[in-house]
């Protein structure tokens, strides 16, 4: 291999790496601003609206770039000041994120911020960087026709393919092995350190380092010394108790209260007012305003005697199985399988929230999606619990459909009861009105929707070959006991509706605009938040 040869693979190399780089920052690109914005799919396509607007404009860039003399030199410049933008993201994403959503708002307040918030954030800390490595395609053709002669579509075609191959490597690791292992933070700060070492050593090879080379290279020093990636605190009167990243979000666990008023919350990509899980010291029904209270009602209903099979898909940190411990008749025995699909999340909610599992009577399958739990799980369940969003907001597409809901409905026993969660801004927000009328069409009976006290969240109740009790009827009151206590807040006026099967559109698995419905929901929040002021 002639010398041409060695230096032509060594560009490609780097290209290689490079295109690697631009994949880790677009993944890691949206866990950075999901403390403040989510990860919602609005959010996605802002982040990667924005990558591909920058790399757009670096190809031009870059093309004009590579007319000029030494693109060996240009290249490598490129690369360093790719390098230097990448490592101070962790350091400007909290003040850039809370210039466009600003903390200590509600969840009603920000909801018009969080999706332009987001595109706004996402030009200011991601644009250069990625414009940057998008010239690097450019003058890495440049180089190497030079080196090899022979036609531009050989260049290109070489360039294309090592970029797209170290793009895919990029794209397995970032997810697989640098954000699970090294967090946000070490992942921003490697990839900003193997950047910047490439534009240096192409530097050397150009044997061309001049005075901007030097200041990329100090900026890049300097941020590297003082990044910090800083996620949102907590409110003033939680504790920090842990916090952890997982291959799908961020996590903290909070607490607030001393003693046996102890109560914590698992908490996920958000600085607004949502939690994940709910723990108190004695396990039973939580304070007024907590949804997973609710749960409590299929088996009060049913008056049961016997053992309560349940599955919750959406286990979290194991609240409901912890409410329905407590809230159950001391000779019922409850069996519960749950299924979380983040691990992180169930090793947090072991240590954190008393989160038991055994083979027996306390199943728990962590990593596992909540369709592919419920396809596979042993049936006759008595209750089915659906509690599975992402970021507190996002509802899974596959997990709202008529067919996923059938599904549901063929795992229970005669009479078992579906109970599932949502949130919304009243019974006829365009998400809870759409869910339920395809629980109600999958069942082929009526739901009941009953408003959660104090809180935007509703719980949908349905059973197989029946109905739910009427609000005020014999069969819907219960006498004594803890769980009796709910019932007289949820028969009120404006406490719960029907749904009828029909009612509305039908979410199938080949229609369904759920990430529509949940962008309108927001938007109905934030005009009913500003007719309230």
């Amino acid at each position: 291999m002639n010398r041409e040869s060695k230096r032509s693979l060594t560009i490609l190399s780097v290209v290689a790496v490079a295109g690697a780089g631009t994949m880790t920052v677009e993944l890691s690109a949206v866990r950075l601003l999901a403390p403040w914005f989510g990860a919602s799919s609005g959010v996605w396509t802002n982040v990667i609206g924005v990558i591909l607007l920058a790399l757009a404009l670096g190809y031009l860039i870059g093309a004009r770039l590579a007319c000029r003399a030494h693109p060996v030199r240009l290249l490598g410049l490129a690369l360093l000041l790719s390098g230097a933008f990448t490592v101070w993201l962790p350091f400007f994403a909290a003040p850039v994120a809370e210039a466009f959503i600003p903390r200590g708002l509600a969840l009603d307040e920000a909801a018009g911020l969080l999706l332009w918030g987001s595109l706004a954030a996402s030009l200011v800390l991601f644009l250069p960087a990625a414009l940057l490595l998008g010239c690097v395609g450019p003058l890495a053709v440049e180089a190497v026709q030079n080196l090899r002669g022979g036609h531009a579509g050989d260049a290109g075609g070489r360039v294309l393919g090592a970029s797209t191959f170290g793009s895919i490597a990029g794209t397995f690791a970032t997810t697989h092995v640098l954000l699970p292992r090294l967090g946000i933070e070490h992942t921003f700060l490697l990839s900003a350190a193997v950047l910047g070492l490439l534009g240096v050593f192409m530097l050397v090879l150009a044997r061309r380092a001049r005075a901007p080379s030097a200041a990329a290279a100090l900026l890049l020093v300097l941020g590297l010394a003082t990044s910090r990636y800083a996620a949102p605190l907590p409110a003033a009167d939680l504790r920090l108790l842990a916090a952890r990243q997982s291959p799908y979000q961020s996590i903290r666990v909070v607490e607030r209260g001393e003693g046996a008023e102890r109560i914590r919350f698992l908490q996920v990509n958000e600085s607004l007012d949502s939690f994940q899980s709910v723990w108190q010291p004695e396990p039973g029904l939580l304070p007024p305003a907590y949804y997973y209270n609710l749960f409590a009602l299929p088996p009060a209903w049913s008056r049961t005697t016997g053992n309560w099979r349940m599955l919750v898909i959406g286990l979290g940190a194991g609240t409901v199985v912890r409410v329905l411990e407590g809230a159950l008749p001391e000779a019922v025995r409850l069996i519960s399988l749950g299924a979380e699909i983040d691990p992180v999340v169930v090793e947090l909610g072991r240590r954190w929230f008393e989160l038991e599992a055994n083979d027996t009577d306390r199943r728990v399958f962590a990593g596992l999606d909540g369709r592919a739990a419920l396809r596979f799980a042993e049936g006759a369940f008595d209750e089915i619990v659906l509690d599975a969003y992402a970021d507190n907001m996002e509802i899974p597409a596959h997990l709202s459909t008529v067919e996923f809901f059938r599904e549901v409905r063929s795992q229970l026993r005669p009479g078992g009861w579906l109970a599932v969660n949502l949130s919304g801004f009243g019974f006829d927000d365009p998400v809870i009105s759409a869910v339920a009328g395809t629980v109600a069409a999958a069942f082929e009976r009526r739901v009941l929707a009953l408003r959660v006290p104090f809180s935007r969240n509703c719980v949908l109740f349905a059973r197989a070959g029946d109905e739910p009790p009427a609000p005020r009827s014999a069969a819907f009151r219960l006498e004594g006991g803890a769980v009796a206590s709910l019932v007289p807040s949820l028969e009120l006026d404006g406490g719960w509706r029907w749904f009828e099967p029909g009612e509305g559109r039908v979410l199938t698995d080949d229609e369904n605009p759920i990430d529509q419905l949940q962008l309108r929901s927001i938007t109905r929040g934030r005009a009913l938040w500003i007719e309230s002021l």
